[in-house]
């Protein structure tokens, strides 16, 4: 038999998956703040409520695993992501509160499908001793891929002048055709090790679940109120917006793949610590700002703080029984967005009172995360999962 060619290979399907996914989301989450104000009439609490609805999904990503007794995991990723295209392509079609709620479903429960299956995949798939070098080379492809769906939606909306409805149906397309093209181009990869089928929650995991729920809760500030407030407060237009998002892509092309190597060097603890740290003077300085500009360079500061997340991954990677990996990364995703369910639509109404509290109140998860990472051993392992309150395994230091 034929040996697939050389570019045939798990880690380079990976990459293509995460220049995929970008074309798409990129552009909803470019034009979403602007077209839900100027089409939708959108107030916080609204967009709030959409929020919470786009993370219903994430909070049913458990439901994977059932799905998996039918259909292969790496085609499930797949027909994730052309959901996902499909949902943003007609987006524009759709511009009120129930049409919204439902483009936005269908959007979201194709990402977080392929979300879940990325991560399952990838820990799989990649070798433990360089995986957060090859998850940073990932994150920089997505951002590449996100970098060009910026430039899309400045192109189309600043220069062209072309209906918000075009762009989505541009950024949805470039993704349906592109997953299309990799179906059929990429073989069937073999799994390493038969994944179970059932839901997996295990004690000795209870750290990297912690960490999870509070990366789910505090991640919301960012996605939803953060970019909220440069377009209500501070008036960006939508060209504005994907120039700061195209800013935001640029340093993390760049330095992604070096904090995946800062992860190997100096391990998950420090990785997280300096992360939690940023955030909580990131999130301080959102309840205090008072300038576009300042705003913007925390927006920046925010979002590549976030590639740092990586570690929680590879910590989890060190720990897990390699069958429970396609189980783990669902159930992980429900963790995650348990809060992010309840958080869009509380914080909204909060938002309504005081958008500063909204931002010290991530400022608080941020700290919360900090202290639970200092639980991280130095070389995480099975049996040695946390510094303390388990024994650690013999030979495994904290």
């Amino acid at each position: 038999m034929l040996k697939p060619l050389q570019w045939r290979r798990p880690e380079i399907l990976l990459l293509l998956l995460a220049l995929a996914m970008p074309l798409s989301f990129g552009v909803w989450q470019a034009l979403l703040n602007n077209f839900v104000i100027e089409r939708a009439q959108f107030t916080g609490a609204e967009i709030g409520l959409l929020q919470s609805v786009r993370e219903i999904p994430g909070f049913l990503a458990f439901t994977v695993v059932f799905v998996l007794l039918l259909v292969r995991e790496q085609r499930l990723a797949f027909i994730s992501l052309i959901a996902t295209g499909a949902g943003v392509a007609i987006t524009g079609f759709f511009p009120s509160t129930l049409g919204l709620l439902c483009t936005t479903l269908l959007m979201s429960v194709g990402f977080h499908y392929y979300e879940a299956l990325k991560t399952s995949l990838a820990l799989q798939w990649l070798p433990k001793e360089t995986s957060a070098i090859w998850l940073g080379r990932i994150m920089a492809a997505g951002s590449f891929a996100s970098l060009a769906a910026y430039g899309l939606v400045w192109l189309a909306a600043e220069k062209l002048q072309l209906d918000y409805t075009w762009i989505y149906l541009i950024g949805g397309g470039l993704t349906v055709l592109l997953v299309a093209a990799l179906w059929l181009a990429f073989p069937a990869f073999p799994q390493p090790h038969v994944q179970h089928k059932k839901i997996i929650l295990r004690k000795r995991y209870w750290l990297y679940y912690a960490l999870t729920f509070m990366s789910g809760a505090r991640r919301q500030i960012f996605v939803v109120f953060a970019g909220f407030l440069m377009v209500e407060k501070f008036g960006y237009s939508v060209a504005e917006v994907a120039q700061l998002f195209i800013a935001n892509h640029l340093l993390n092309l760049y330095l992604a793949p070096k904090i995946g190597r800062f992860i190997v060097r100096f391990g998950e603890r420090r990785a997280l610590t300096v992360e939690y740290i940023g955030l909580i003077v990131v999130f301080g300085g959102y309840a205090l700002v008072e300038t576009a500009t300042a705003a913007a360079v925390l927006y920046i500061i925010d979002h590549l703080f976030f590639s740092m997340a990586i570690a929680i991954k590879t910590y989890f990677q060190k720990i897990v029984d390699e069958r429970d990996i396609a189980s783990s990364a669902a159930v992980s995703f429900t963790i995650n967005h348990i809060a992010a369910v309840i958080i869009p639509v509380a914080f909204g109404l909060m938002w309504l009172v005081s958008p500063a509290a909204v931002f010290w109140c991530g400022a608080a998860m941020a700290a919360g995360s900090l202290l639970l990472a200092q639980n991280i051993p130095a070389l995480p392992a099975a049996g040695n999962e946390v510094r303390w309150g388990r024994v650690a395994a013999p030979g495994a230091t904290a």
